[in-house]
């Protein structure tokens, strides 16, 4: 799967939406509820279930990023999967602190 900005992704198990903000530094496996996502047009598989180890769930409208690989996503559509890359948690971005006005 090649991750470039802009790019459109989804769950294969859940309803989960993301859009690539910054691609990663080398190629990773981005994974949503214990599975690789899929291109926003494929159709989803069947027989495929949410892992209990990836379903902490995603918000609509946060930024999700990896340190390591340099990846950051926007999640469009919020699901019950969690995301992963290269089968490790990644949290959500914490808001910038912006300028007091004083």
């Amino acid at each position: 799967m090649e991750l470039k900005p802009g790019s459109r992704w989804k769950s294969a198990v859940c309803d989960t939406e993301l859009v690539v903000v910054r691609p990663p530094k080398s190629p990773v496996s981005l994974e949503v509820g214990g599975h690789p996502v899929l291109a926003h047009t494929e159709a989803k598989p069947e027989g495929l279930a949410l892992s209990p180890d990836h379903s902490a769930g995603t918000q609509p409208g946060k930024r999700f990023s990896d340190d390591e690989s340099g990846l950051e996503v926007l999640c469009s559509k919020g699901g019950a999967g969690s995301i992963s890359v290269n089968g490790q948690a990644i949290g959500a971005k914490d808001a910038k602190k912006l300028p007091s006005s004083d």
